[in-house]
């Protein structure tokens, strides 16, 4: 009985083998059979991209169906390459599954592609798109035929999640009046604590506060009350109580401010000819500098109205030597002894302090 018993076990085992071999011998094999095409826009259009424009749609892309041996779900991929490109190294402009047909590509996302693909900002260049179909990842077609386009691509904005300070009132640059074309000096925010701020500079007899953007009075700081050292949203004003050089710090997490003299005499005393920018995101070998303008309210204080700056890195120099420098370590904001300032590949608005070395370059400029 045993033996039976073994046969009938060996007997099932080889029949599920051979059911198994013969399921798979059978299961459908798919294949490409009308590979789909980009029917909209039409070759040769041209799209001149603008940065306030970044999050509306660009262009709307529609291709014919992609049709298979077998029932399936189809997915796609809008590629994007150079003119004249393998699609190796294409960009995905966008993609869709449930067998859509069309989608719409923003601007920011057409113009990020671009200079993926090495364009360069405010200059045309032509690219080549073209539509690839999937089952699932697992079987792809690239259509043949691609169309042309030309695209102008902007600067792009660099991430900068940071508030800026600017000084307003009788006893600063600029006075009472916030239109934003109004020379107003910011606050240097501390490169590693973005909740720190510091100014070390010349002041009036008078008073002022702080606005957090120009042109407006929505949100500003001032003195919490008569005696205290607390700060808190539309509040007093701070006072000078005689012209000269004075320190003025304040923290936006413990809302604490402190504003005193600042008595280093020689310091002061030492004044620059000129100021300028300098490094290898103006030029790679270092070879050529950007000078700030002076403030003619305050000796010490130096600004530059918005500039291209390449992905590289920067200095402060004075006099167009390198006998006194200063630099710093982080991006944006910051101070230092000399030590090469990271910078992203932006157009920015730049401010320095010579008393202290501090620097503050805010990107995203026009």
């Amino acid at each position: 009985m045993k033996n039976i018993y073994k046969i009938l076990i060996a007997f099932i085992g080889v029949l599920a083998v051979s059911c198994n071999a013969d399921a798979v011998d059978e299961r459908p094999v798919v294949d490409g059979v009308i590979i789909p095409e980009i029917t909209a826009p039409a070759t040769g259009q041209t799209y001149v991209l603008d940065v306030d424009d970044a999050a509306n749609e660009a262009a709307k892309f529609t291709w014919s169906a992609a049709k298979y041996s077998s029932p399936v779900a189809v997915n796609y991929t809008l590629l994007i390459d150079k003119k004249g490109g393998d699609f190796s190294a294409a960009k995905t402009l966008e993609t869709t599954t449930a067998s859509l047909t069309e989608v719409s590509v923003l601007v920011r996302d057409l113009n990020q592609a671009a200079i993926d693909l090495g364009g360069e900002p405010e200059v045309a260049a032509l690219y080549d798109v073209k539509i690839a179909s999937n089952i699932s990842g697992a079987f792809q077609q690239l259509s043949k035929g691609v169309i042309t386009i030309s695209v102008t691509p902007y600067l792009g904005r660099v991430d900068y999640a940071f508030t800026d300070w600017y000084l307003i009132g009788a006893a600063v640059a600029g006075g009472w009046d916030n239109n934003v074309d109004t020379k107003h000096q910011p606050m240097f925010r501390d490169g590693k604590a973005s909740d720190k701020y510091k100014f070390v500079g010349y002041f009036k007899a008078g008073n002022f506060k702080l606005i957090s953007e120009k042109g407006s009075w929505a949100s500003q700081l001032g003195k919490a009350s008569e005696g205290s050292i607390d700060i808190k949203d539309n509040a007093g004003e701070f006072t000078i109580p005689a012209d000269g050089y004075y320190a003025f710090e304040f923290n936006t997490t413990s809302l604490k401010y402190t504003l005193k003299a600042y008595e280093d005499a020689a310091v002061i005393a030492k004044t620059y000819t000129n100021v300028a920018i300098i490094g290898s995101t103006i030029n790679p070998d270092w070879a050529t500098s950007t000078q700030l303008d002076q403030s003619a309210f305050d000796k010490h204080a130096w600004s530059l109205g918005a500039t291209n700056l390449e992905e590289g890195e920067a200095k402060f120099r004075a006099n167009n030597s390198w006998d006194v420098n200063w630099g710093g370590t982080t991006a944006f904001s910051g101070g230092g002894n000399g030590e090469n300032i990271p910078v992203a590949k932006s157009k920015y608005v730049i401010y320095f302090n010579d008393l202290d070395g501090s620097y503050l370059m805010i990107p995203n400029q026009e």
